[in-house]
């Protein structure tokens, strides 16, 4: 019998809208499911309990926590904390997160359960970059007073993101700059067609975008440099703490932090990408 075909017991444990998805695509697929602070797709929400003990996997949010180790439960009114989910759990048990911090693996390992990171998956990734990108132009095409055809816009970093994202808008016709540190991603988006420049000597030429999206999960954007940004135009930054926003306040420039894009835009596409992460640590852990 191929191991996807055998049913699974999956608790599915707090998270947003890409674990709501999450767990009824997992009904579909023929698992008996879950939740916990958790509502919606169809699911009654359960109580915690020795019921996890029988659980071939537990699925925690991403990020797994919001706040030392409250779990990040934002469609329920239920405050959860890491605790009690591992004190139900026993050793050798599989546990999976987004973004598991050192401490929410140290604690785990301590009760002897094998804990995984789903987001920390190549795979994973590059499925996740794609909403990514597309929500970074969905809300460009929302905020700015005309079309990303002709605009001038700015990609900081060229990742996953910085390069689904620069696509995307290249092929609505921006006129697409790529800046970022490391010469070979700057070679490749010379080899894309875009104009490049180097992300240390980023200056003056800040004023001439209309829109710039930051990829990079650092304050690339500091006081320095917003001095230059013309005033006119559109922050995107796609992690938290990517534009000092106390100072872009003063000076009176629009910005927007937009962490989690895809669990807003597209939360069954990130949904899916979640579930096939599981699928495979699954598989290579019963291999």
């Amino acid at each position: 019998m191929d191991w996807m075909d055998r049913e699974r017991n999956i608790w599915v444990v707090g998270g947003d809208l890409r674990q709501r998805a999450l767990a009824r695509l997992l009904r579909e697929d023929g698992h008996t499911v879950h939740i916990a602070a958790l509502e919606g797709e169809g699911l009654a929400p359960e109580p915690l309990g020795p019921g996890l003990a029988l659980a071939h996997c537990v699925i925690l949010p991403l990020p797994v926590t919001q706040r030392e180790e409250i779990l990040h439960t934002p469609l329920s009114e239920e405050e959860v904390t890491l605790s009690q989910v591992l004190d139900y759990m026993e050793a050798g048990q599989i546990l999976c997160g987004g973004l598991v911090s050192p401490a929410v693996r140290a604690a785990g390992g301590q009760r002897g359960l094998r804990v995984l990171d789903y987001y920390a998956r190549e795979e994973c990734m590059v499925a996740n970059a794609v909403p990514t990108a597309e929500g970074a132009v969905q809300v460009a095409m929302e905020e700015l007073p005309f079309t990303l055809h002709s605009a001038r816009v700015l990609i900081l970093g060229f990742g996953r993101v910085g390069k689904l994202t620069a696509h995307r808008m290249g092929a609505l016709g921006a006129k697409v700059t790529v800046s970022a540190q490391g010469y070979e991603d700057l070679a490749w988006a010379a080899a894309y067609g875009h104009e490049t420049g180097r992300l240390e000597t980023l200056s003056c030429e800040l004023g001439g975008f209309d829109l710039i999206v930051n990829t990079i999960p650092a304050q690339v954007l500091d006081r320095r440099r917003l001095q230059w940004v013309n005033p006119g135009a559109f922050l995107l930054a796609s992690a938290p703490g990517g534009v000092d926003r106390a100072a872009a306040k003063e000076l009176g420039l629009r910005v927007l932090q937009a962490p989690g894009l895809p669990g807003r835009t597209a939360p069954v596409t990130a949904a899916a990408a979640i579930r096939d992460s599981v699928y495979h640590i699954l598989w290579e852990l019963e291999a």
